[in-house]
């Protein structure tokens, strides 16, 4: 079941996001003395994350932050570097007290995912914060996306829409400085998350929107599979919401 909010803007949509995450956040270190979580990144996170990072009540010493994927092959350095993104934007406000389990696609990706597979193995999962791509992909899963494997991160290909996406975001300076592969967390292991929260603005993202929303549950359609969830919560602007048909 994905419970669907339309904000007024991009501001208010982060910072209801980040407010149900901060909540789910408090509750787990309540419940259990910590926390675990999954963080995304792109232009869809940006606000939530200013808010997040600024939530009341959270010790972040008692929290540990996995992050759904990472180019192969590029460098922490690179301005697209998605582990880059979560020190500056994420880590580095609460002053490094998180424990931040980078996913690094430098090395050999096969091995990467094995190491982060071992780390996150029988952790109970509090909140994922997640997007979705303008090809309604769900982390690096894009159509057709693997519903079946439960490895918790995989090596996958890039399609065009996707890489066409990150350059259209200005993260690279050309469609061919885009890697075409990427460790990514799997399907199965997002589903496994107690709550999934999800901040998606803009336009560009209209049509996955209504796929993830009003179309079959379908591999073609990554995010739809957010249907099946017990705990899905979707945050939208109008712009993005403009091709729902249901009220």
């Amino acid at each position: 079941m994905i419970a669907t909010r339309i904000l007024p803007d991009k501001q208010a949509l982060g910072a209801e996001a980040a407010a149900l995450g901060a909540s789910a956040i408090r509750e787990a270190l309540a419940r259990d003395g910590q926390a675990t979580i999954v963080v995304a990144t792109g232009a869809s996170q940006f606000d939530t994350l200013t808010h997040l990072v600024a939530a009341d009540g959270i010790d972040w010493s008692k929290v540990t932050a996995f992050h759904l994927d990472e180019y192969v092959g590029l460098s922490e350095a690179h301005p697209a570097s998605f582990r880059r993104y979560l020190r500056e934007r994420f880590v580095a406000p609460l002053g490094g007290k998180v424990a931040f389990i980078p996913v690094d696609g430098e090395g050999d990706p096969e091995q990467e995912a094995r190491r982060l597979n071992e780390l996150i193995a029988g952790r109970r999962i509090a909140v994922c914060f997640a997007g979705f791509g303008e090809n309604c992909h769900l982390a690096f899963n894009d159509p057709p996306a693997d519903f079946e494997t439960e490895a918790p991160y995989i090596v996958v290909t890039l399609d065009e829409a996707c890489r066409r996406q990150q350059f259209g975001e200005g993260w690279f300076p050309s469609l061919e400085d885009v890697p075409e592969r990427a460790i990514s967390m799997s399907i199965r292991q997002i589903l496994k998350s107690e709550l999934i929260v999800l901040s998606v603005p803009d336009e560009r993202k209209a049509r996955a929107t209504r796929d993830a929303l009003e179309g079959p549950v379908s591999p073609l359609h990554p995010a739809s599979i957010l249907q099946t969830h017990k705990n899905t919560a979707l945050f939208l602007d109008p712009p993005a919401a403009s091709l729902l048909t249901r009220g």
